[in-house]
């Protein structure tokens, strides 16, 4: 790519990457692409945060989360913001991602970190992970996944919490009479937040949070708990 790249321009990427692997019947393939081409320098970096997700990090101030003796897993971990923040509550945290370069970018990233970075698959995570983690933080990676295999990720995430354990899922809010769009994302909508109270999961809060830079826009904070 020459010339002046958009701040946007990997979300374009990612719209064409996403819909030829729908299309080629692999709808998680494009992530390994984006963040390939992000490393390439032919777009900028996808979801290239330094900091937490505001929301998480909210969440966890508000109930003074303390992981001191447990386990997390971070869903989706991208370039690794959101499970520092977790590994720095004292959990043993792990974070994994479908996208190979995601992986090797965060671990590149954190050098030093107490955070166990690994290659994984949500819709056929390692059998060793089931019912493993007290905390399961979901921010923003089913959203990306278009149904299906939506219900099998839904599940797949749900499948992570240990007995005693919270699951914290965060997504854009998809009205029920909202059109769900080209996609991605493709925005959840509260009957699909409630698809993760299953396999033995309750929810404890799920709000519809407006964002503050622009209110119009509304994030779900869903709370369960097995």
């Amino acid at each position: 790519m020459t010339g002046e790249r958009s701040a946007g321009d990997w979300e374009k990427h990612a719209d064409r990457l996403a819909a030829k692997a729908i299309a080629d019947g692999e709808p998680t393939a494009w992530f390994e692409r984006l963040y390939a081409a992000g490393r390439a320098g032919t777009v900028r970096m996808p979801w290239n945060r330094t900091e937490p997700q505001w929301m998480l990090a909210r969440w966890t101030s508000d109930r003074r989360i303390d992981g001191t003796g447990r386990r997390a897993v971070v869903v989706g971990c991208g370039l690794g913001a959101d499970a520092e923040h977790v590994a720095g509550l004292g959990f043993d945290t792990v974070a994994f991602d479908i996208s190979t370069t995601a992986i090797e970018l965060a671990t590149a990233r954190f050098p030093d970190s107490a955070v166990r970075y690994v290659t994984a698959d949500l819709l056929d995570p390692p059998p060793d992970w089931s019912r493993a983690f007290d905390l399961v933080v979901e921010s923003f990676t089913v959203q990306a996944l278009p149904s299906p295999p939506r219900d099998r990720a839904i599940a797949g995430v749900a499948s992570l919490v240990a007995p005693g354990g919270t699951l914290l899922v965060i997504a854009v809010v998809r009205d029920d009479t909202d059109d769900a769009g080209q996609g991605p994302p493709w925005p959840l909508t509260r009957a699909e937040i409630d698809g993760f109270a299953a396999d033995g999961l309750t929810p404890v809060n799920v709000q519809a949070v407006p964002e503050p830079t622009n209110p119009t826009l509304r994030r779900w904070v869903a709370e369960f708990t097995r």
